[in-house]
């Protein structure tokens, strides 16, 4: 089997970093940092995904605010806006049994860093740039 027919479930992230989107922008830039990730999941207080918040979003949501007033008006700025403020609400989604070309033909075109995974409305995974790099990075299986 070809990567590119593989499933995005078999490189999706299942581990994740979500925000409420009613928290502090601020919480968001700490969670990014802390976990050393470009992407956090925004959910409703279902947990029901709104959204998704870059590391872009926080620039152009805090340090655009701010207007360069240096740390200390960031640190103002991400504390007085909220994740819904910044992320980018109703994100492309794909589902687990979306094939990987599909996926990677998406993110190319729609300039994406990732894409939530949903099943039904269901939040079960992320896929990253990352992930296709892992991927790519792989040695090929063993010819038999």
């Amino acid at each position: 089997m070809t990567k590119v027919n593989t499933s995005v479930s078999a490189i999706m992230s299942r581990d994740l970093l979500t925000i409420e989107q009613n928290e502090k922008l601020a919480k968001a830039d700490d969670l990014m940092r802390a976990h050393r990730v470009r992407h956090v999941l925004a959910v409703d207080e279902d947990g029901a995904l709104t959204g998704v918040v870059s590391q872009r979003d926080i620039f152009n949501g805090g340090l655009l605010k701010a207007l360069g007033y240096g740390t200390h008006a960031k640190q103002v700025a991400l504390d007085s806006l909220r994740v819904k403020d910044a992320m980018t609400a109703e994100p492309v989604t794909v589902s687990p049994d979306t094939m990987l070309g599909d996926a990677a033909r998406i993110m190319l075109d729609r300039k994406l860093g990732c894409l939530p995974v949903l099943d039904g409305d269901r939040l079960v995974g992320i896929v990253t740039e990352g992930d296709f790099v892992r991927l790519a990075a792989q040695p090929p299986p063993p010819a038999v």
